[in-house]
């Protein structure tokens, strides 16, 4: 059995799979497991989850892990990949998804400014030992993570100088109201919010701007109450999650297009449209990480086989969801964040393609070839995800008010796509052998004799 990703869906899903007998190669890009919500800390201990996860993989000898490892493409049946330097062809009976989520950038002036990160990706950066201490940061967006990133920055010693969350407060409190049918949730905001004593927490309150010469010096944000400026060193904004759907398009599942991102469709024992391939955790909607443990291990019993023990975590799991289905109700992003890009802003940052460029443009693909935007390193994954939540290509919008559409909301569709090699930049020789021959690949294989 092939896993690919070693977050906590992945991981569960291959020490359930191990567990029940099979055989299990674990596949991830990252030095080290854990994904981006266990990302290992440099200075800091895990928490208990992670550790005890950590543990249970060292202690499975019938799980290979292939860290440092990238997939580059791949076909039902088969994976190819390159680790160390090699190109490596994967057979596998049965497949589990759990390739996680990115955060989800907006733009708005000055967003590409030195200085000016994601949230989770500054989070990301202080955990392997960027300086961040006596450094003044703002954090901003919206969600339940601002306070995981900010509690980070502020335990490595940053000057955080506020949380700003976009959702006013009513939402908010209509959030906190309903968290007592999940204690756990309750007890850990509760003990971020304690970690993080004397920092503000305000409600209804988004970034406009930043500004700054060689880097972000000041940034604007707004409110009921008005325009306000703010001096810092570092601007930490985000607006959730996206999952990470790439692979599975390359595999030919389908995809659910909701609120309006893709994720991967899949049916009550986790199983995707295609045959013997699952998928868990983010992949299958943004849930959390209670949520992606949980469907890891149902996915990981359900490929071997192990269907009693994966039917009895379907109520945890159903539980687990129902707490994810608030997110999007309560931390809804208001009209303002989508209208914040005026036409000069660069919204490819990799082609420095501006939001004016796109304005003429009536799809994805005309825009592509006309600019290049969606065709730097990061192949559309940032741009193509905030024109996909800017509805900059909605065919409802007007000329008049073609920079700034409206938003209007989505109508859920399922697709069917297929996405070209390589799932991530790769060198042409591993692209040139790729799925050269099947008894070649077998020699490569170290999944090919492992259980369904």
């Amino acid at each position: 059995m092939l896993v690919i990703g070693a977050g906590p869906a992945g991981l569960a899903a291959a020490c359930a799979a191990a567990a029940h007998g099979a055989k299990v190669v674990l596949v991830d890009m990252q030095p080290r497991a854990g994904g981006q919500v266990w990302r290992q800390d440099l200075r800091k201990p895990a928490v208990a989850t992670a550790r005890a996860a950590f543990a249970e993989l060292s202690a499975r000898p019938d799980i290979r892990c292939l860290q440092q490892a990238q997939v580059v493409a791949a076909r039902p049946g088969q994976v190819l990949i390159e680790h160390a330097g090699t190109a490596m062809e994967l057979h596998y009976r049965a497949l589990v998804l759990a390739t996680g989520a990115r955060e989800l950038l907006l733009p708005f002036p000055g967003w590409t400014l030195p200085g000016v990160t994601g949230a989770g990706a500054l989070q990301a950066l202080v955990k392997q030992g960027w300086p961040i201490a006596g450094k003044r940061v703002l954090v901003a967006g919206s969600g339940p993570l601002l306070l995981a990133a900010a509690a980070t920055l502020h335990a490595h010693g940053a000057q955080v100088l506020a949380i700003c969350e976009q959702a006013p407060a009513a939402q908010l409190r209509g959030f906190a109201m309903q968290l007592w049918r999940w204690p756990s949730k309750l007890i850990q905001a509760a003990g971020l919010r304690a970690r993080l004593a004397g920092v503000p927490y305000r409600s209804g309150i988004w970034v406009r701007a930043a500004s700054g010469d060689e880097r972000v010096t000041e940034v604007e944000i707004e409110s009921a109450r008005g325009v306000e400026r703010i001096a810092c060193d570092h601007l930490a904004v985000g607006y959730g999650l996206v999952a990470n759907t790439e692979l599975a398009q390359q595999l030919g599942c389908e995809l659910t297009v909701q609120d309006p991102h893709p994720h991967v469709r899949v049916d009550t024992r986790l199983m995707t449209s295609v045959a013997d391939v699952y998928a868990a955790g983010e992949a299958c909607g943004i849930g959390g990480v209670d949520t992606a443990r949980i469907e890891g291990a149902m996915a990981g019993c359900f490929a071997a086989g192990a269907d009693q023990e994966a039917e009895a975590l379907r109520a945890r799991r159903d539980h687990a969801r129902a707490f994810a289905a608030l997110l999007p109700r309560h931390f809804a992003l208001r009209k303002q964040i989508h209208l914040a890009a005026t036409p000069p802003t660069v919204v490819c940052r990799c082609e420095d393609v501006s939001l004016s460029q796109l304005q003429d443009h009536h799809d994805w693909r005309a825009a592509k070839l006309a600019t290049r935007c969606g065709m730097g390193s990061c192949q559309g994954r940032i741009c193509g995800a905030a024109l996909a939540e800017l509805r900059v290509f909605d065919s409802t919008r007007t000329a008049t008010n073609a920079a700034h559409p409206s938003p209007v909301p989505p109508t859920p569709a399922t697709t069917a796509h297929s996405a070209r090699p390589p799932v991530f930049p790769t060198r042409l020789a591993s692209l040139a052998g790729s799925f050269s021959s099947e008894g070649k690949a077998a020699e490569h294989d170290p999944a090919a004799q492992s259980k369904p």
